[in-house]
């Protein structure tokens, strides 16, 4: 036989006397008294008959039970109106909960403890101002109830859960009594509760009584700050427009604003109304965090685009100790691994974001050639030549060359990831890449054997320096690489004419436009001209380590190579 729950409240489970409390009928509850039956006996809940009247609402019998009692003293009067549930409720507490406001003020007369809590910590007039009840608020604040009293396990204040419910009434009464300033067990207070849950009415009206717009809360945090993290902009409006520093540092772990705020959760009108008033040595000042790394890593595109558009510098300050990563493009890099190129890669290149050693190791320490198609997509690789002399090339179809320097970082990088380099090659060389710079001997020497071939494919092999030629005929020498035939003998014609033709019109010209389908030549001859016969090496080797583990390998080992 299953066993009885005797936990569960039954509560119709009742005397006659409660019953009758209960249904506001007070002729039976008089007769009833009459017949000698108790006005105290309890159910389950520990409820009794005044109770249930007053959680009734029912003030006849309310005062019925009242005058039972009043017969004997008025002590007995004032302890039955004080007696309580098993869970610490008054009748008091009842009939606040549920804004009987009669009710309330026949039991103030008979003496209930307008203070009385409850097990959880709670009272009548806190109880009062959870549901709404404005009425029975301002008579128990008129009657002296205790207003800054701590209630609950976090220590709110009636005027924290005023504002919290948004009961705008009850805190423009309570405003002129309360503790403006009181503060929870994290050091909130009533005005950083209504920035918080966007209760905009309490907080013009706690900043009117005075309230501390930049009361900052146990972690630093300001009202301003919650309020830009939530996206309630009409707050933040209010807060700026009434003195909130939107330069006051809101974290003790780094230099947190509300614009970081703003930017990390997507709130994008308030972040542009915060950048017209946040200090901007927060872009790249020294001890700072742009606001545009916490926008990349929670991939908020729209939060990028409008930073960079306002000015914010897409390399930022340098942050690696803290963030782990360089560059907000490094950050956005990164976070390729698991998922496809972001537009924010799109709109930090076509910003002109710098590609240093780390950028570049991320596309090309790979199999995967998209990430670097991507950069290439929006940035295009000028010759050397053009760059010499501190001179920089102009954009072209809408796209940012590369500097001088950055160019000198790929070279490093791909000399470097030599292993790949059946991946990154042809991707290079058709975007533009001058191939010569890629002659250097630890190409030559580490090259798989058909990575080797296309690259001299684009190259006059005949001419090369006596130290490449060495190497070569020492790789010959121990088999490791097959040559094409035609590498034994000179040049021919075609092949050198193409070669001029690109070096006249330069490589970026040549594989990047459609300016050779423009020369009156037949189509064949076009796709000789653009290298299209050479046939690009096949990637089969599978990757030493995880991309992950070369970048952190590259951070502490890498150095440059001596190139351009």
């Amino acid at each position: 036989m299953q066993g009885m729950d005797f936990t569960e409240c039954y509560e119709d489970t009742v005397s006659g006397v409660a019953a009758a409390a209960r249904s506001g009928r007070r002729a039976r509850l008089r007769r009833l008294i009459q017949r000698g039956c108790s006005v105290d006996c309890r159910d389950n809940r520990g409820w009794n008959p005044l109770h249930e009247a007053a959680a009734a609402g029912s003030k006849e019998c309310v005062q019925e039970l009242l005058s039972a009692v009043s017969a004997s003293s008025s002590r007995c009067r004032r302890d039955y109106a004080n007696s309580s549930t098993h869970e610490g409720e008054s009748a008091c507490y009842l009939a606040a909960q549920r804004g009987h406001l009669p009710v309330v003020r026949v039991l103030l007369k008979a003496n209930a403890d307008l203070n009385q809590q409850t097990n959880d910590l709670s009272c009548p007039l806190y109880a009062a101002v959870d549901n709404g009840h404005t009425e029975v608020v301002k008579l128990l604040v008129r009657k002296g109830a205790e207003v800054n009293r701590v209630h609950t396990a976090s220590c709110w204040t009636c005027l924290h859960q005023a504002v919290y419910k948004g009961h705008g009434s009850i805190v423009r009464v309570l405003v002129k009594v309360c503790d403006l300033e009181a503060q929870d067990d994290h050091r909130i207070s009533p005005l950083f509760v209504a920035a918080q849950y966007g209760q905009r009415e309490c907080l013009e009206l706690l900043i009117h009584a005075g309230a501390d717009v930049n009361a900052q809360a146990a972690d630093l945090a300001t009202p301003l700050m919650i309020a830009s993290q939530e996206g309630h902009q009409a707050c933040v409006d209010l807060l700026l427009d009434h003195g909130a520093d939107p330069n006051m540092a809101c974290s003790t772990e780094w230099p947190q604003f509300p614009i970081h705020a703003a930017a990390q959760f997507g709130h994008v009108s308030i972040l542009r109304r915060l950048i017209e008033v946040t200090d901007r040595t927060c872009d790249r000042g020294e001890g700072m965090v742009s606001p545009l790394y916490v926008a990349v890593h929670s991939e908020q595109a729209g939060s990028v685009e409008l930073l960079l558009q306002e000015g914010y510098s897409p390399d930022a300050q340098e942050y690696e100790d803290t963030l782990g990563f360089p560059s907000p493009l490094s950050l956005a890099l990164n976070q390729t691994f698991t998922k496809p190129c972001s537009d924010i890669i799109k709109l930090l290149l076509t910003a002109g974001a710098t590609l240093n050693a780390e950028e570049w190791t991320y596309a090309l320490a790979t199999d995967r050639t998209d990430l670097l198609e991507l950069i290439l997509a929006y940035r295009w690789i000028p010759r050397p030549e053009a760059l010499k002399g501190g001179f920089s090339a102009s954009r072209r179809h809408g796209k940012l060359p590369l500097k001088l320097q950055e160019l000198r970082e790929l070279i490093c990088v791909a000399l470097s990831q030599v292993e790949f380099a059946s991946c990154w090659l042809s991707v290079l060389l058709s975007k533009g890449l001058e191939p010569s710079l890629l002659l250097h001997p630890h190409m030559l020497e580490k090259a798989d054997s058909d990575v080797l071939n296309f690259l001299l494919e684009f190259v006059n092999w005949s001419t090369l320096c006596p130290s490449l030629k060495t190497v070569l005929d020492q790789r010959l020498a121990e088999k490791t690489w097959e040559p094409h035939a035609h590498f034994d003998s000179v040049p021919c014609l075609f092949h050198l004419c193409r070669l001029r033709v690109r070096e006249v019109l330069g490589p970026d010209q040549l594989m990047r436009t459609d300016i050779v389908q423009q020369l009156p030549v037949p189509p064949p001859l076009c796709d000789f001209l653009k290298f299209r016969n050479v046939q690009e090496p096949s990637y089969t080797h599978p990757p030493p380590s995880p991309v992950i583990n070369r970048i952190e390998r590259h951070r502490s080992t890498h150095k440059h190579r001596h190139v351009l």
